[in-house]
């Protein structure tokens, strides 16, 4: 029996609801944001991921699917959303409309080859969001409140958010040769990634996960002692904005982004449920990504989430999941004459906006009504051979178990009545 490639998966219905439900609160919470939804191809030039992204980071090194294709160009499944977004930004001239900031945001499948992990899969769907054009500390603080509000809008507690600022162009470079001084003296202990990191971008050495390297880092220096006047008058500005609105964080001084083209701040949503990747969603500014890939210097944030992950969250939390489309009616029939009635019937009670459904095996009325209970059904609507003689239908209330009968002309009317309010929610 064929089986799924290693590090994906099939995502069945039951679980589906959630993704749904994660889909449905980002698109409400991001669009009262502001933040207009975009899509980008699955696959574009190698080049793009490699010049932003950068070619000293492990997706780039490690992780990418990339292929040649019948013209010997070089292809890449994308492995993150924003470069491909940025790409979309100047191609399509984005910037046009006069806005202070243009918002963006997105959902769709990235490929990494990687371990797969618990809530971590080479195929994986994210939901990211970018904001680009403003370099004002307030974009970030808008950023990250609009990130909070969507995962208190999923129901979700017990998450951490933590930030930091890892510098810029201006004072990164000495930083850079502080820790390198540093991880010199240690590096022979140091696992083989960190050991070709440190030279090639030793801030990456603080994204290692393993428990030796980070006990070598315990007296390493800290980005934040080394930062320009702008870049802590940046993070300072973001903390008093934060502060402003109660949005209670950590500062990590560790805290780094596994990507090359981060400036400033950086943030990450942690969770416990999650394990050693506890990571929910994570981003941060990247002021010189749209230029390395060809644009003129324009300043960005945006962070993505894994919504692999959230679903797991949700599912462990056991948060409540809103039925999609609660069912109105199931119509069972007794009798072949009474079948084609209610087909007829399922098909205008649809057209008038309820979902209905109907069974297609002969069945007892009995077991029909186990198979509306079970669908959860508000009503059942029997007919049969007594009531096409009376012209009526048996509206049974599957919650109370009450049940009367209804005449076929008032039965729109009669359901309109009940069921309103339910549909105006929806």
């Amino acid at each position: 029996m064929l089986k799924a490639v290693r590090g994906t998966r099939d995502i069945l219905p039951e679980e589906m609801k959630r993704w749904n439900f994660i889909e449905k609160v980002a698109r409400q919470v991001f669009s009262a944001y502001g933040f207009s939804e975009i899509a980008t191809p699955i696959f574009e030039y190698t080049e793009l991921f490699a010049r932003g992204i950068g070619e000293t980071s492990d997706i780039v090194s490690k992780e990418m699917y990339t292929f040649t294709d019948r013209k010997n160009r070089s292809l890449t499944l994308r492995p993150e959303g924003t470069a491909s977004v940025m790409r979309a930004y100047l191609e399509n001239n984005l910037d046009s409309d006069g806005n202070e900031a243009t918002k963006l945001f997105y959902m769709g499948p990235m490929f990494r080859y990687e371990r797969p992990q618990k809530g971590r899969y080479r195929q994986h769907t994210q939901i990211g969001v970018e904001a680009i054009g403003s370099a004002k500390s307030a974009l970030d603080a808008e950023i990250i409140l609009l990130l909070i509000e969507f995962l208190t809008g999923l129901g979700l507690e017990g998450f951490e958010l933590q930030i930091n600022n890892v510098g810029c162009p201006e004072c990164r470079p000495a930083y850079k040769k502080h820790l390198i001084s540093h991880l010199s003296s240690v590096s022979d202990s140091l696992c083989k990634d960190c050991q070709w990191r440190w030279e090639k971008n030793p801030m990456r050495v603080f994204d290692c996960k393993q428990v030796d390297c980070q006990e070598f880092l315990n007296d390493a220096p800290q980005v934040t002692d080394h930062l320009c006047q702008k870049c802590e008058q940046h993070f300072s500005g973001l903390q008093t904005l934060l502060k402003r609105v109660d949005v209670p964080f950590t500062v990590n001084k560790r805290l780094v982004r596994g990507l090359d083209y981060y400036t400033r701040t950086a943030f990450e949503v942690v969770h416990g449920k999650l394990g050693a990747q506890k990571a929910v969603a994570a981003g941060g500014r990247y002021d010189n990504l749209i230029e390395e890939i060809g644009g003129k210097s324009t300043p960005g944030i945006g962070f993505a989430m894994g919504v692999d992950r959230l679903s797991l969250i949700l599912e462990q939390e056991q948060v409540s999941i809103p039925e999609q489309r609660p069912l109105n009616v199931y119509l069972i029939s007794l009798d072949h004459d009474s079948y084609n009635q209610s087909f007829e019937l399922m098909y205008i009670l649809r057209k008038k906006g309820f979902s209905a459904q109907i069974g297609y095996e002969e069945r007892s009325l009995k077991n029909q009504l186990k198979i509306a209970n079970r669908l959860n059904a508000r009503f059942a609507l029997i007919s049969g051979p007594d009531e096409n003689k009376k012209g009526v239908l048996l509206l049974k209330d599957m919650g109370s178990g009450s049940q009367n009968e209804v005449p076929l002309s008032e039965l729109i009317g009669k359901l309109t009545d009940i069921l309103a309010p339910q549909k105006r929610e929806r």
